[in-house]
């Protein structure tokens, strides 16, 4: 009986993990709570780089917890940058 319920209880941790594993995952494919809408995250970027912004071309959400924009400089070369999701701050 004891052997039983052992072997349930592996069991179901066995089938949970993965699902536990998949949740933790999606919670990183989306920005966190209290960033910026990707709108407001975009005009700040044409404000701030005004002077040598061309076009933006992409923008997508890493899993390290960043947008990734790349756009085309004034002189059309292609940029690529890390942008904090809450403040619109470029990473270095």
């Amino acid at each position: 009986m004891i052997k039983q319920a052992s072997a349930l209880v592996a069991l179901a941790t066995i089938v949970a993990l993965p699902t536990t594993i998949l949740a933790q995952q999606a919670d990183r494919d989306v920005p966190p709570a209290g960033s910026m809408a990707l709108s407001e995250l975009v005009q700040k970027l044409e404000t701030d780089l005004a002077s040598e912004l061309g076009t933006i071309t992409d923008v997508s959400w890493d899993d390290d917890g960043f947008w990734d924009v790349e756009y085309r400089n004034t002189e059309n070369r292609e940029v690529e940058i890390r942008v904090d999701p809450a403040s619109g701050e470029v990473q270095q």
